[in-house]
Order: C-alpha cells, then structure tokens, then sequence
C-alpha cells in the first residue's frame, strides 16, 4: 500500500481525494488545506490539516495548488529528502524546492466542481528525478488510472499546449455555437449528435482525415455566405482565421 498526502483543496485536490479513498491501494494519509470546509465534506477531520508542521509521514505529497504557488508551497513544506510532486501541466520539475526528491504527477483531464470523474480513463504524466521514483509514481498511477506515461517537462508544457487547442479553444466554439444558436431560436441540444460523432471520429481516423466542411472543400459560395451572415466582430473574426487556416492545411497565415 502507497501512502499519500495531498496539499490543497481545489479541483483537482477535491477528485484526487475522491479517486484514492475508493482504492484499497492507496492510503489517503492527510490533506492539507488553507480552507479546512472546503474538504470537509470529503475525508474525516482528523486527517485534515491548515498546518504543513502537522504533516505526518508519507511515501509521496502531493501539491495540488494553482500554478503560481506550487514554488511557495514546496519551500514551506518542514521536511527533507522525501518525495513530493506537484500536479500542473505547465510548471517544471524544478519549480520545487530542492530540499526534497522532486516529481509531477499530472492527471491530463479537465477537473470541474461536482462532476464526477472516472480516474481508469484518465491519463497520467509521470516525472522524476531517479528511477525509484518514477515507480512510485507508477505503482499509484497504476491503482487509479489504465493510462499512465513518462513524460518530461518540456514534452508536458506541449502537451498542455495541445490540451488547451482540444478542450479550452474547443469548448470556446462549443460556447459560440450555442450562442448562436440562442440568438436564433434554435435548441442547442440539435448539435450534440453532430459534436459527438465529431469526437467519435478521432478514435479511428486521424483529426486532419476527419476534416469535413466548407473550407476543406474550398466551398467559397458557402464561407462568404456565412461570414456576411455573421454580424458579430468577434465571431466573425475567428471563422475567418480558422477558414484560412484550414485552406492553408495549417501553416502559418
């Protein structure tokens, strides 16, 4: 059994908690968090913690926290030469403070309050300083998730890079098609097929194979026809760099 504790209370801290108090692999040892009600809800009491001084002994730590205090964080954590990861997909391995064997482990997923998320599906990026490490990381990857991978800091700032064009940036035109949708009078729920076969798509054709649409046939009757249609600037603006984009099959404009 791997002993965890985990520093922090959002998201992410809030499903890790979830996700390793239902494996009989794991040991939730402790959660630190600057807002104790935050968890409450989650765990019993007396394993939760405000102070890093209270911490108990643990195979790994875990820091879940936004970006901007994950150096903050490790700096202040009372001990030395024990293994601590941080959860971003952004932040280098050496953003943590040396005084400890330095890791991430990075659940690529989008984490939203109340949302029930199941871990088997989620992938998991692995970094570590040294070997033994890394198994530690995988032996708890493995208890939660059928997906895990070593992959360096450079490979995950690209990663999340990616992870924000597929979800952020998508889920964007998602929120405009709904709004256009709703300046119309039309329900948004006629585009979830279309979404979903969308996404269905990519599991067996590549994304460029699975590009259908006005722009990749060069249909310009269509393109001009909706860019008169759409009044507003903003809209407007983004289907016509994603057009061009598209006729160019992705180089630069």
């Amino acid at each position: 059994m791997i002993k965890v504790s985990i520093i922090g209370s959002g998201n992410v801290a809030q499903h890790l908690i979830q996700a390793f108090q239902l494996n009989s692999q794991i040991e939730l040892v402790q959660v630190v968090a600057r807002d104790i009600k935050k968890v409450a809800h989650l765990l019993d009491s007396n394993r939760i913690t405000s102070e890093y001084t209270q911490l108990q002994e643990a195979d790994l730590y875990i820091i879940a926290v936004s970006d901007d205090a994950i150096a903050e964080v490790s700096s202040a954590l009372p001990f030395e030469n024990r293994l601590v990861a941080h959860t971003s997909g952004t932040v280098a391995l050496d953003s943590l403070n040396s005084n400890n064997r330095r890791a991430v482990f990075y659940p690529l997923q989008s984490f939203s309050k109340d949302k029930p998320i199941d871990f088997k599906s989620v992938p998991i990026c692995l970094e570590a300083e040294n070997e033994k490490d890394v198994q530690i990381l995988k032996q708890l990857a493995h208890s939660i998730s059928n997906a895990f991978y070593e992959i360096n800091s450079e490979q995950r700032k690209a990663l999340h890079v990616a992870a924000v064009f597929v979800n952020n940036f998508v889920n964007y035109l998602y929120q405009m098609g709904n709004e256009i949708c709703d300046a119309n009078a039309i329900p948004f729920e006629i585009l979830k097929p279309l979404i979903q076969e969308t996404a269905n798509k990519i599991a067996t054709l590549s994304p460029k194979n699975a590009q259908t649409g006005p722009a990749k046939r060069n249909d310009l009757k269509t393109i001009a026809a909706h860019e008169e249609f759409l009044k507003d600037e903003n809209q407007a603006a983004i289907y016509k760099l994603l057009t061009q984009s598209l006729q160019n099959n992705g180089k630069k404009l």
